[in-house]
């Protein structure tokens, strides 16, 4: 077959395809591409090009015949919901997993990927959400790790330090060599990752979720370094579930929807509420939430915590005489750099840390120090930060974590035998609301993508008659449609009147959806404020532990 007959068929399937899915491609330069570029001609077609690739796992089609491509010095940036196939396809272009078709063409020519080795030698390096970092080392140690010295046996650590300073200066990644990774914030950690890509020469990046933990300081210098970084000729593929950053930092979006492209645009030509409506496909509130009328009246605490202090992981006083109060009937943001106590304080109120000094008291009664399950059948609801091994039993069912909090109440027990038609109803109802993709009632929830195991937490707690409400980063790793809900579902949780009191990494969502904002630092909470009397960059200061004029 001729490259004009491959270049025929190509365009041929590409015109079927777009008719099928509807799909509006508003960038002709992005798809209208001459295969000759990738076969014959390097310097003139985009550094990737993905053409045709389907990956399949068993009766799931995570990409369908999907084109995409990276032009050099850009940052294209990939948006869809949870299973849209925005993980699958990079994860192809990084070697961890084989297209069963398509073809894959970096810098002109044909690429087999069999590894995230063979990516790396084509100059393809991927900074994941979770970091792969060993925090008893060095920044230095963490980035040569699995490279050959050039000494031998031994590692040539000065050498290698003196790259990593030049990178850092090039690109405006400051970091110290020395450093233990352990003792850097989550932003630095960050850039030891993205350092670690660099240092291995590539010139295509894919950055997955990068501002997922990261302070707004912190995000702001992440952008400048990825301008930088395309303004010195890397390309970079930028995923996020945060549309602000896509228009603030991308230069063409591509957009999936069910493992098919459903738009590619340019930034300029678009807007938030148009990708929002793409990876949806319908309209879709952007920080737009709807809280109904503000109370003219104080309503009466329903959660009290007085001068509370407790123990870290490390059993020293991380906790430090918290105060605060929630009131019934609002949303109480708490913002905070991660690590700064968050996730003590929720586990404290939950029962799940030992008070060591002050009184906390739900609705007038004290629960300091009373068992989870007691706290729990009082009125509390938990959303942990870590539903994989806090909020879930992973070789359980979907249906017996679904009920785990109340398989011994009626109608789901009556004391000697389980009701399933009860509980399968249930469960059907759960997954009905918040769209939870499963494959089927029975499996184990270890069979389920991280998204959907929020969500199952989610259900469950949400569905609970409670007083107060505690969340914990409730739509980390969520899509926007996802995000929406959730939200929805905690404005009405407040409509109720209850308590909620939200822990978030993401300020965005803080002054979406929260009445109050209290930021936490070092384990104190140092400011509790109306969101109507602040802003983002004042929060921002507050969270690296700066104090500000009222």
């Amino acid at each position: 077959m001729t490259i004009k007959d491959i270049s025929k068929t190509f365009f041929a399937k590409l015109a079927k395809f777009q008719k099928n899915t509807k799909t509006s491609v508003r960038d002709p330069d992005s798809l209208n591409v001459n295969v000759r570029n990738y076969a014959k001609n390097k310097d003139n077609g985009p550094i990737v090009f993905m053409k045709g690739i389907t990956c399949r796992f068993g009766n799931l089609i995570a990409n369908q015949n999907i084109t995409f491509d990276l032009k050099k010095g850009e940052i294209h940036a990939l948006l869809g919901e949870n299973g849209a196939g925005k993980t699958t396809l990079t994860s192809l272009l990084y070697g961890l997993y084989q297209p069963e078709s398509g073809e894959i063409y970096v810098k002109g020519q044909h690429a087999v990927i069999r590894s995230p080795s063979d990516a790396i030698n084509l100059g393809i390096a991927m900074v994941h959400q979770h970091f792969l970092l060993t925090l008893a080392h060095s920044v230095t140690e963490n980035i040569i790790v699995g490279l050959k010295s050039t000494k031998g046996i031994f590692l040539n650590l000065d050498k290698a330090e003196e790259k990593i300073l030049q990178i850092s200066k090039k690109y405006g990644l400051k970091i110290d060599p020395k450093s233990t990774v352990g003792n850097l914030s989550v932003g630095e950690q960050q850039r030891v990752e993205i350092i670690k890509g660099l240092y291995r020469d590539v010139d295509i990046l894919i950055l997955d979720e990068p501002t997922g933990m990261l302070t707004p300081m912190e995000e702001k210098a992440l952008f400048e370094a990825l301008r930088s970084m395309v303004n010195q000729g890397l390309s970079i593929i930028f995923i996020t579930h945060k549309l602000r950053e896509v228009m603030e930092v991308s230069n063409r979006i591509t957009v999936l929807r069910g493992g098919n492209v459903v738009g590619i645009v340019k930034t300029s030509e678009t807007s938030e509420d148009e990708l929002a409506r793409m990876m949806v496909g319908r309209t879709v509130s952007v920080n737009q939430i709807s809280q109904g009328s503000i109370s003219k009246t104080t309503p009466p605490t329903v959660l009290e915590i007085k001068n509370v202090s407790a123990l870290g992981n490390s059993n020293v006083l991380f906790l430090k005489d918290i105060r605060l109060d929630l009131r019934k009937g609002e949303i109480l943001g708490i913002a905070g750099v991660d690590g700064n106590g968050q996730n003590e304080l929720a586990e404290v109120i939950a029962g799940l840390r030992k008070v060591k000094y002050g009184e906390i008291s739900m609705d007038g009664r004290s629960i300091a120090n009373l068992s989870p399950r007691q706290i729990r059948e009082l009125g509390l609801s938990y959303v942990p930060e870590d539903c994989l091994h806090t909020g879930l039993i992973l070789e359980y069912s979907i249906i017996e974590n679904l009920v785990l909090d109340r398989w011994y109440t009626k109608p789901y027990s009556n004391k000697l035998f389980l009701n399933k038609t009860e509980m399968m109803k249930f469960a059907d109802k759960i997954i009905a609301d918040f769209e939870i993709k499963i494959i089927e009632l029975n499996a184990p929830v270890s069979s389920m993508s991280g998204g959907n195991l929020q969500k199952i937490v989610l259900g469950r707690e949400l569905s609970r008659d409670s007083k107060v409400l505690i969340v914990h980063n409730p739509t980390r790793g969520l899509d926007i449609g996802a995000t929406e809900y959730i939200h929805k579902q905690l404005i009405k949780q407040k409509e109720n009147g209850v308590g909620v009191l939200l822990l978030s990494l993401d300020l965005d969502e803080i002054l979406t959806v929260s009445d109050r904002i209290g930021v936490i630092y070092e384990g104190k909470i140092i400011k509790i404020v109306e969101k109507q009397n602040t802003d983002i960059d004042q929060i921002g200061l507050l969270m690296g532990g700066k104090a500000i004029k009222t």
